[in-house]
């Protein structure tokens, strides 16, 4: 973790289901009642994904739960949230996504500074041998360390 960084939440799942070729910290655009539920550390990043419409980059199906001191203020839970970007940033993610197959998809939501931010990850999806690869990878490196470990003792 980096400097000043406080992680609310992460996408586990976007490494296990996407090559992640280049990330970038994007700032959102959020309410009063959206950021307290999130210094609870109450959202959901799981199915969540970005786009770019009319120039302006968006992040749709990113849960945040209401907060439970708001009342008739209160936001609703999975409502559309713009990204904030530089324009040089948004035309390279308008040049990048335009390529076959790349998506963009939010990794982790944190605070820097006070402010909320985002990781954004230009991504590729994994076919399911690229999945499987990747799972027969991770249990020979346990099983090394296992044996490496007990090897120690």
């Amino acid at each position: 973790m980096a400097e000043g960084r406080k992680i609310i939440v992460q996408n586990r799942k976007a490494r296990h289901e996407y090559f992640i070729e280049e990330t970038i910290e994007a700032g959102i655009s959020l309410t009063g009642t959206e950021v307290k539920s999130l210094r609870l550390g109450r959202a959901n990043l799981q199915d969540s994904y970005a786009a770019i419409k009319n120039g302006e980059v968006f992040v749709y199906n990113l849960h945040i739960s209401p907060y439970d001191m708001g009342n008739r203020f209160n936001h609703d839970p999975i409502r559309v949230k713009k990204l904030l970007l530089h324009r040089h940033e948004i035309n390279k993610l308008i040049g990048l996504t335009q390529r076959q197959g790349l998506t963009l998809v939010p990794l982790s939501l944190y605070f820097k500074k006070g402010m909320v931010k985002v990781a954004l990850g230009v991504a590729r999806g994994k076919k399911l041998y690229d999945k499987r690869a990747d799972i027969a990878k991770k249990d020979a490196m346990r099983q090394i360390d296992r044996k490496l470990k007990d090897y120690s003792r």
